[in-house]
C-alpha cells in the first residue's frame, strides 16, 4: 500500500506512538495515508481508537516480526 508519509514509532511505549502519529497526520492533506511502524503491543487499540475518535480511517493494519504497520487515511 502506497503511504504520503512514513512514521518509524518502533521502541517508542504508548502514548508516544499516538502523539507522533497526532503530529505527522496533522501535515496531511485528508485522504492521504500516513504509514505507522511501532513496537509496543498497545499501538493496536489505541492507534485505531484514536484514528476513529479523530474522524481518521485505520485502512490496513500488520504485524511482522514484532512489528505491527498501520496505514491510517486521514478524515
Amino acid at each position: 500500500m502506497n503511504a504520503d508519509k512514513v512514521l518509524d514509532a518502533k521502541g517508542f511505549a504508548c502514548p508516544m506512538p499516538v502523539v507522533r502519529a497526532k503530529k505527522a497526520i496533522d501535515e496531511l492533506e485528508a485522504g492521504q495515508v500516513l504509514e505507522v511502524h511501532t513496537t509496543d503491543k498497545g499501538s493496536k487499540s489505541d492507534l485505531t481508537a484514536w484514528a476513529k475518535a479523530s474522524g481518521h480511517t485505520v485502512v490496513n493494519m500488520k504485524e511482522e516480526n514484532g512489528v505491527f504497520t498501520f496505514w491510517i487515511k486521514k478524515g
